[in-house]
């Protein structure tokens, strides 16, 4: 009779070691970016320029760093949905709902887009525009907080190599 085979896969020795999984370039840079963006929503909420209600929202993690997506994308002249989303990654439906719940919030509003009637443009409101600042600002920080743990010259290579390798 023959043997049959053992169900339990054997693993080559190269995968034996398999912190590779855990530790690989594509990995860490996931982590880096979650980090950075729970930072600057951090940030955010205790910036004085953003209104009471939304740094209560975001210290809640009520806003995440998907709500980033629309102030990270959205022009400063108003966007269609459709083109948020493209540059966003995200589909439109979801973005739509994105921009619902930051418009209930009072960071955007749906307006007539003025080059086609039956289109509507997606634009910051004033409280939207003052949490673009807190944005900027926020950004700057977690930066400099990165070239503090990490040295200016690393931070430096750190940009210039992923500028490079996202382009």
């Amino acid at each position: 009779m023959p043997e049959i085979a053992s169900t339990k896969a054997q693993a080559s020795p190269s995968l034996q070691d398999d912190r590779w999984r855990q530790m690989h370039l594509g990995r860490l840079l996931g982590h880096a970016m979650r980090r950075f963006d729970e930072r600057v929503l951090h940030l955010m909420a205790g910036n004085d320029g953003v209104p009471l209600a939304l740094a209560n929202l975001a210290s809640r993690d009520q806003i995440s760093a998907a709500h980033v997506h629309i102030t990270r994308h959205l022009a400063l002249e108003g966007s269609r949905l459709t083109d948020l989303a493209r540059a966003a990654g995200m589909s439109k439906q979801a973005m739509g709902d994105l921009v619902d719940q930051c418009t209930a919030w009072g960071l955007v509003q749906r307006e007539a887009d003025p080059q086609d009637a039956r289109a509507k443009r997606v634009v910051f409101t004033p409280v939207g525009l003052a949490w673009l600042q807190a944005f900027k600002d926020a950004v700057a920080q977690a930066e400099a907080e990165f070239r503090e743990a990490v040295g200016k010259d690393v931070a430096t290579v750190v940009a210039l190599g992923l500028e490079a390798y996202a382009h």
